[in-house]
């Protein structure tokens, strides 16, 4: 937690639990306002490292104002946690491990993006996360991939680039009006073992649909292709379809609303345990099942 919002100064804005596993805490992390779009997540789950490879998500971008970076190297720096630079022409990139030995990357954002200051970061406003990045997928083949991206899910393919470390080609997709906000980068990597789930992974990626009416729309639009997917899943905070591209990763669609701020006030977020309605009930046996955080 001290990473994210001290090191990182996001703002913590919903403690909860995993609905499927109680016994788990599900932690939000976005910016001042938790808009969608900003929040990235975490499971408490005891577990082995993870084993990288391909058929994963394998880096995260957060998007910082483009003259932050100078400030940020330094503050990395001086936290022993030096980054390192990497760019593919669009945008610039600093590469960032964080606990658990998590991927990250603060992205220049290109002065597209909203500023929502959190006043009690340790960040000043000006250099603070915007939201999220580019993420990276890896695959060994890009051929289905790209089909669901571009039939499905509806992205464009916009350019290539050669990963800076490992010189493969990256390919990069965008939806609504695109920038790093907008972004999915897919690194097609053969020569890599096939990945394993645990500590530092990432286990979903989400995409945002801004309402009930489109969230509607793709539940239809998986089940008129005969997608597997998982049905209609309302998580009180908002509405989830999860199903796997046929690299085995897996997909998020996800609705903005009805938002964090539906149970607790905007400047009380995160500072207690939050259940949704039909957990509520289970709440002292929730409560002793959980460490302290």
């Amino acid at each position: 937690m001290k990473f994210y919002s001290q090191m990182l100064g996001m703002r913590l804005v919903k403690k909860t639990v995993n609905q499927d596993d109680v016994t788990a805490y599900h932690l939000f992390y976005a910016n001042g306002e938790a808009r969608p779009g900003t929040d990235l997540t975490f499971f408490d789950w005891p577990a082995p490292r993870e084993k990288r490879g391909t058929h994963s998500i394998i880096r995260t971008g957060l998007r910082v104002a483009g003259g932050s970076m100078p400030w940020w190297k330094e503050r990395l720096t001086q936290a022993a946690a030096p980054p390192r630079h990497r760019h593919d022409r669009r945008p610039r990139h600093v590469g960032v491990r964080g606990p658990g030995r998590q991927r990250l990357a603060l992205i220049d954002d290109g002065g597209r993006g909203e500023a929502r200051a959190w006043a009690k970061s340790p960040v000043p406003a000006e250099h603070q996360i915007r939201g999220l990045g580019p993420i990276t997928l890896s695959v060994p083949q890009l051929r289905s991939t790209d089909v669901i991206l571009r039939d499905v899910m509806e992205l464009r393919k916009v350019r290539e680039y050669g990963h800076p470390e490992t010189k493969d080609i990256v390919h990069v997709y965008e939806m609504g009006n695109g920038g790093p906000a907008a972004e999915l980068h897919v690194a097609v990597q053969p020569g890599l073992p096939i990945a394993e789930q645990g500590a530092g992974a990432v286990h979903h990626v989400a995409f945002r649909t801004p309402d009930d009416a489109q969230y509607d729309a793709w539940a239809k639009k998986l089940a008129d292709m005969k997608i597997p997917n998982s049905g209609k899943v309302h998580r009180y905070y908002f509405r989830s379809l999860y199903f796997r591209e046929p690299n085995g990763i897996l997909f998020e669609i996800a609705t903005d609303g009805p938002g964090f701020a539906t149970d607790e006030p905007m400047e009380k977020l995160g500072e207690k345990l939050a259940l949704p309605p039909f957990l509520e009930p289970r709440r002292s046996e929730i409560e002793a099942g959980l460490k302290p955080l």
